[in-house]
């Protein structure tokens, strides 16, 4: 009885174990179907569905504004080609994982903790930026351009919800994860920043409604791949929440900020270079990133900061 009652234990702990270890190894059997030369097709998708719109919208002009309306934020053209990174996205992991595991990459919409200060600089330090941005340019003393001001309320959801911040599930979804997985985390987040950059340029060319049409390309070109280094370190410290790439794309779009063009680029350029300064050891060690494309693994669920008095400010762990 006694070896009976053994043998039923261990069968039962190594059904256990077993179910544990099938459970545990989903998520890795499913990252090891997709290798970081995903990046080709997410890169062939992304560009040439967006500048093939774009074309359209800059060389049938005419036709597209009887067909769709003037070309605006708000043109059905100019959306679909604004949510063609995080299409793409979606799309590969569906390829690769299908909807469970697309159900899991969702997912890392839930990730939302992080270091104190990363939450600071999200809520609080774009904003101060933006605004002091404008106090350089002499626009910050402009009137709000809502009136009445809950004339603003719909923008702010059009933005949050159709505008930049779908790019996210393609740049931080699977761009920024899988670069990491061949380089450390300042030069992915650079590479990054560079093809996120590339992308908005025939934006620059469409003119009428669009805001690009009145910007410096140079300086918006620099702060936008300064932006992709700042959100690098927050997006490795939140283990690679969507939630965060997607909260801190709809504060660089922030329609109740003044317009503080071109100076605010140059002070995320600033903030770019003292974060990266701060944050080297991880910056710039190969392997210090998040690398899952899909919802990290429970087991691997440890503590954002083992000490945060020895933290620098602005400084983060993986």
């Amino acid at each position: 009885m006694r070896n009976e009652s053994i043998a039923t234990h261990e069968y039962t702990y190594s059904s256990q174990e077993e179910t544990i270890m099938n459970n545990s190894t989903i998520s890795k059997k499913g990252e090891n179907r997709m290798k970081t030369k995903t990046l080709i097709p997410f890169l062939v998708i992304t560009f040439g569905l967006s500048w093939g719109i774009a074309a359209l919208l800059i060389f049938c002009t005419d036709q597209v504004v009887a067909i769709f309306g003037e070309i605006t934020n708000s043109n059905p053209l100019y959306l679909l080609m604004s949510w063609t990174p995080g299409l793409a996205g979606i799309f590969l992991v569906w390829r690769h994982y299908g909807l469970k595991g697309l159900g899991s990459f969702f997912r890392r919409l839930t990730l939302w903790r992080m270091p104190r200060v990363w939450w600071l600089y999200l809520l609080l330090g774009i904003p101060a930026l933006s605004y002091f941005g404008a106090a350089l340019n002499g626009t910050i003393s402009d009137p709000f351009p809502y009136s009445p001001w809950y004339e603003v309320i719909p923008v702010l959801g059009q933005v949050f919800f159709l505008l930049g911040t779908n790019e996210e599930f393609g740049w931080r979804g699977l761009a920024q994860p899988l670069l990491q997985r061949k380089l450390a985390p300042g030069w992915a987040g650079a590479i990054v920043g560079i093809i996120w950059a590339t992308w908005h340029l025939p934006a620059f060319l469409f003119g009428g409604g669009v805001v690009y049409g009145s910007w410096a390309i140079v300086p918006f070109f620099g702060g936008v791949i300064a932006a992709s280094i700042i959100l690098t370190p927050m997006f490795n410290s939140s283990r690679g929440s969507l939630l965060i790439a997607y909260l801190y794309h709809f504060q660089m779009m922030n329609p109740i900020f003044p317009d503080a063009q071109p100076w605010d680029n140059l002070l995320f350029a600033l903030a770019a270079v003292v974060i990266v300064v701060l944050n080297r050891r991880t910056m710039f060690k190969k392997g210090a990133g998040v690398t899952d494309v899909l919802m990290p693994e429970q087991s691997n669920n440890l503590p954002l900061e083992t000490d945060e008095s020895s933290q620098s400010p602005l400084s983060s762990t993986v």
